[in-house]
């Protein structure tokens, strides 16, 4: 997490702040989240999707292994007062599951960086109370390209149809993908998809 937490003063770039509410917005709407809704952002970083959801529902906590990027959230929470958004120093698969459960969880590009995401989603779907809803976002299968460091442990994207199977093997019910946006890269288009599935 040492290169996250040496970027994150740094991340909160214009265009970084923009994707992050269009992401919520698209986030909102896909897993109709309502004022009781309580909200776990996997890999929220600074919270540039977390803080506009936490506009919208009950409550998010921000889960992330980076201490750099959870930093730069507190510090906008004391700027703002926000009394909704609870910070987790968080890392999927690693360390213990928090004893709440949520309605929601969501997370952008951040199931990539999970080496297992069997026991990833295996992790989400104990996260979620029953009847709650997935909505993740993450790269479409590339050729390892996207990070700048070829070494870097990292998934390269996913196949929807294999995740999709995944979550329904994880007891998750009715996965649906849709593509959320596109990232551009070095000249290349990378296309995100948004995974809607619920917790029966």
């Amino acid at each position: 997490m040492a290169k996250f937490d040496d970027r994150a003063p740094e991340w909160d770039t214009p265009d970084r702040i923009e994707r992050g509410r269009r992401v919520a917005a698209a986030v909102a709407k896909a897993a109709k989240i309502t004022g009781a809704d309580r909200v776990f952002d996997l890999g929220g970083g600074t919270g540039l999707v977390g803080f506009p959801l936490a506009e919208l529902a009950r409550d998010v906590t921000l889960a992330d292994a980076s201490a750099g990027m959870l930093g730069q959230a507190q510090a906008k929470i004391d700027a703002t007062g926000v009394e909704n958004v609870r910070l987790l120093r968080h890392e999927l698969t690693v360390d213990p599951l928090p004893a709440e459960r949520f309605d929601v969880v969501t997370g952008l590009m951040s199931l990539h960086h999970v080496a297992d995401t069997a026991r990833a989603l295996a992790e989400i779907y104990l996260l979620l109370a029953p009847g709650g809803r997935l909505a993740i976002l993450d790269l479409d299968t590339e050729g390892g390209t996207y990070h700048d460091d070829p070494a870097e442990p990292v998934i390269h994207g996913f196949d929807r149809a294999a995740l999709g199977a995944l979550a329904i093997a994880t007891g998750f019910e009715d996965p649906t993908f849709s593509t959320a946006l596109e990232l551009q890269k070095r000249g290349q288009t990378y296309p995100v998809f948004l995974l809607v599935a619920r917790r029966p």
